[in-house]
């Protein structure tokens, strides 16, 4: 048995950006049914730095108070250690006006909540839990929806019918794959392990400060109520740092945060230990008739800059300002084509800026950092830029903040 139903979009994937394409086109009246594999979104570990092109949208959408009222720490302001022991300050987001001066850090689950919420409220809008993608459906040469199965096992398969189907499935897209779409790859030189450290009083509220010692790097992000950590290392470490055992992982921790040594003990095994395969890669065509991937399925992203869930939003907001009134038009199939291949002309270009600014950075700072190379210092003409030319820790802060082309909501979904 097979049960079918239908709607005009298609959004597989309920992260940030399947969300908030959902909400946009539903503010502008268009059915759409967003699917998400996971019962519920109490995910650790998954990016949760919303940047000030993000906050800025959810000021737009009406929803700014809701998000502020989140419980959620700020990143102020970031700095790189200097080999006396003091930090050079290389972005300065009070550089920027308010309230846009800041990275907020805010659990995922709790944002994609507040947006799901919002949604809700849109007649238009619809979200099915538990359901996972499995297939395209095609005809003629036009993808005109979706295989879905719960992801249980249980119950039929079902086809979800739709003029138009949004891949927002991550950077392992199923369908992605199902279209026979193949990114092109680009080499990272690390993989990430994270892990949790409890926060006590006194410790630093608002700074983003790597660690580098020897061949090591860390990076941590202060929580109102814990450090998230990220600890680094060349790509293939994982079944070695496995191997060493957690005492060894707690002592690189201490010597790369020797004010975490009091605290190490709260990793009780290196199954508190998260590894996350980095990957960078990014398709050559986003979309086919009756497709369009975007976000991390059209481009993964490094986590180097925390850009990756801000990138994908902002790719959410122009698919919906462009679609939109091509479906008002009641426009399906090869006809919404030309507006599919819109949405890559527009949001390519800061993907590439992006990843290219992410492959400078791992240059300069990982592989330099692997090799051992960076125990005097880091690279000499930020520190030149940062300490003689001050506007300088305004730009970086405002690249990170803003990055390149960020979108503003539609004038039909403002609140």
């Amino acid at each position: 048995m097979v049960t079918v139903s239908r709607t005009t979009v298609a959004v597989v994937g309920g992260g940030p950006a399947g969300v908030v394409l959902g909400l946009l086109l539903a503010r502008a009246g268009i059915d759409v049914r967003v699917i998400e594999q996971h019962v519920d979104f109490n995910r650790d570990f998954r990016g949760d730095t919303v940047h000030a092109s993000t906050i800025r949208l959810l000021d737009e959408l009406g929803l700014g108070d809701r998000f502020r009222a989140l419980p959620q720490s700020r990143l102020d302001d970031f700095s790189l250690p200097m080999p006396d022991g003091s930090r050079l300050l290389l972005g300065d987001f009070s550089r920027l006006a308010p309230p846009y001066d800041h990275v907020a850090m805010v659990p995922q689950w709790d944002l994609l909540d507040l947006l799901v919420t919002a949604a809700r409220q849109e007649p238009p809008f619809d979200i099915a839990m538990g359901l996972a993608a499995t297939g395209l459906i095609e005809e003629n040469g036009v993808v005109s929806g979706v295989h879905l199965r719960r992801r249980d096992g249980s119950g039929d398969a079902e086809e979800l019918r739709a003029d138009v189907v949004i891949a927002c499935d991550g950077r392992n897209s199923v369908l992605r794959r199902a279209a026979g779409f193949v990114p092109r790859a680009f080499p990272v030189p690390f993989d990430t392990w994270w892990f949790r450290l409890p926060r006590h009083p006194g410790d630093a509220a608002s700074a983003l400060t790597p660690a580098f010692s020897d061949r090591d790097v860390l990076l941590s992000f202060p929580r109102p109520d814990y450090h998230q950590v990220a600890y680094f290392a060349p790509k293939g470490s994982d079944a070695a740092l496995r191997a060493e055992g957690v005492d060894a992982f707690r002592a690189r921790v201490a010597r790369l945060r020797p004010d975490f040594a009091d605290r190490v003990d709260a990793i009780g095994s290196m199954d508190d230990v998260h590894v996350l395969d980095v990957r960078m890669d990014r398709l050559r065509r986003w979309w086919r008739p009756g497709l369009l991937c975007i976000g991390d399925a059209a481009h993964a992203m490094s986590p180097a800059g925390g850009v990756g869930i801000n990138l994908a939003v902002q790719d959410a907001v122009a698919t919906a300002a462009i679609l939109a009134p091509a479906l008002r038009h009641g426009r399906s199939g090869t006809a919404l084509s030309p507006a599919l291949a819109a949405v890559q002309r527009r949001r390519r270009p800061p993907a590439v800026v992006v990843q290219s600014a992410q492959a400078v950075l791992h240059r300069v700072v990982f592989e330099r950092a692997f090799a051992g190379q960076l125990r005097n210092g880091p690279p000499l003409l930020p520190v030149l830029l940062a300490r003689f030319v001050p506007p300088s820790r305004g730009l970086y802060a405002r690249g990170i903040a803003f990055g390149p082309l960020p979108e503003h909501a539609p004038g039909w979904a403002r609140r």
